[in-house]
């Protein structure tokens, strides 16, 4: 019962940014720094903590290490083994969350007012002081290749390890964060706590939290929790030499339909021009039926259910991307269209009325996101970790505004390259070759 009013909780929080919010920076007694905005109607909390660097902090030749102790984290501490720690949590109401992505590592919490001297003190020796236990070790090492093995079976999956491992190459980008059946094979309890020891560090901390909590308290709660880690972790990686020279690759598979991944470099998101690249993506492939791309190759031809592009702004690397999906005999067709479309957008951007439509999706999808106290302590997190200004929620859909027509004319001639478009085509599509 606790714990469904926490989740209940969780969405019965403020709704931001319907107002002007007040975030404030705090900096604890420990020289830890966070972002807070407080509110105290409802006696609940959450706190989300990054760490920069993720999986792509792997060692070498022990790739996986870090997904795997991501999911190792709950499985005990201290004195409490795996079945402990989950019924501490569970009396405690508290909701603790790991997850690794390319460039950073997240700790998501949630605890009642209540509750949070003992729901953070538990917390804190689960990331101080896990304990890597083997029987754990074994069975969550088994629940990872199991995934691994479905992804042997996807042609998504199939089709975008293929195509990351062209783009980054040797890069940690260019192969999949829970490593291979080898690799994890082959991992022992000291690569995990070495894997451990890279990640959490207070060098590449970013903090945000929302609720029932001042800046005093959340200040004490930076120093318990988290000032005991060590300064500095370990080097981030060199930025990404991008290997995308518009080849075609097709990956035989026995499926009536191919699933195609396709992109070239993209953008970086501290570019002056990213906000013109991005409202030009809205219209051109991230804007759903109102998108360019859905128009043209399932509107007006009918050859999938869905196509879509993306910007991929990664912190050493960065791609616009997109995904599409055909029959075999029709993907040839569908691949000729997406070209197409990315060279009429790069000689001609978009037009007026494309235009307002996206800046009108665009700005008013924007305070939807911020539709509870965890999902606005991500958003808090994400501006830190992409450098911008702690104003920049009450100023985003100004930058969208002040886009113009010429201003993505010029991004559009700039970005998108069709003869740089590289496909990996996953099926047996029919009239579609490898070139390389």
């Amino acid at each position: 019962m606790i714990r469904f009013l926490l989740a209940a909780l969780a969405v019965l929080t403020i709704s931001l940014p319907a107002r002007a919010i007040e975030i404030q920076e705090v900096t604890s007694p420990g020289g830890i720094k966070a972002w807070l905005v407080e509110e105290h109607s409802i006696p609940f909390t959450a706190l989300e903590i990054r760490f920069k660097g993720g999986a792509s902090l792997d060692r070498d030749g022990k790739r996986g290490a870090i997904h795997l102790m991501a999911g190792l984290i709950e499985e005990g501490t201290g004195e409490l083994d795996s079945t402990a720690f989950a019924a501490a949590r569970e009396a405690l109401a508290a909701s603790y969350d790991f997850d690794v992505y390319d460039d950073s590592f997240t700790i998501s919490a949630q605890f009642l007012t209540e509750n949070q001297p003992e729901a953070l003190a538990l917390l804190r020796s689960a990331v101080v002081e896990p304990r890597f236990d083997q029987p754990s070790i074994d069975r969550v090492r088994g629940q990872v290749v199991s995934i691994i093995k479905s992804d042997e079976k996807d042609p998504s999956a199939i089709a975008r390890r293929a195509f990351t491992k062209q783009a980054f190459g040797d890069h940690p980008y260019g192969s999949p964060k829970e490593g291979t059946i080898e690799s994890l094979n082959a991992l022992t309890r000291d690569d995990i706590v070495a894997a451990h020891q890279d990640v959490f560090a207070r060098d590449r901390l970013f903090v945000g939290a929302v609720g029932d909590i001042t800046a005093e308290q959340l200040g004490v709660v930076l120093d318990d929790l988290l000032g005991d880690l060590p300064a500095t972790g370990a080097p981030l990686p060199q930025k990404a030499e991008i290997g995308l020279t518009g080849a075609q690759t097709v990956v035989p598979f026995d499926v009536p339909q191919s699933t195609a991944i396709f992109g070239h470099e993209g953008i970086d998101r501290h570019d002056p021009d990213f906000f013109p690249a991005y409202v030009m993506n809205q219209v051109l492939g991230a804007g759903g039926f109102g998108s360019r791309l859905m128009e043209e190759v399932r509107e007006k031809r009918g050859l999938t259910y869905g196509v879509s592009s993306f910007l991929v702004p990664k912190d050493h690397g960065y791609l616009i991307m997109g995904q599409v999906a055909s029959s075999n005999d029709r993907i040839a067709e569908a691949i000729d269209v997406i070209r197409d479309e990315w060279a009429k957008m790069a000689a001609d951007g978009v037009t007026e009325e494309e235009l307002a439509d996206a800046k009108k999706y665009l700005t008013g999808a924007y305070p939807l996101r911020f539709d509870g106290n965890s999902t606005i302590a991500g958003i808090l997190v994400g501006m830190q970790m992409d450098d911008l200004p702690i104003d920049y929620v009450n100023t985003r859909n100004d930058k969208v505004n002040a886009v113009t027509l010429d201003d993505i004319k010029r991004v559009a001639a700039r970005l998108l390259k069709p003869d740089a478009l590289q496909f990996v085509v996953v099926g047996q599509p029919e009239g579609f070759e490898s070139t390389n």
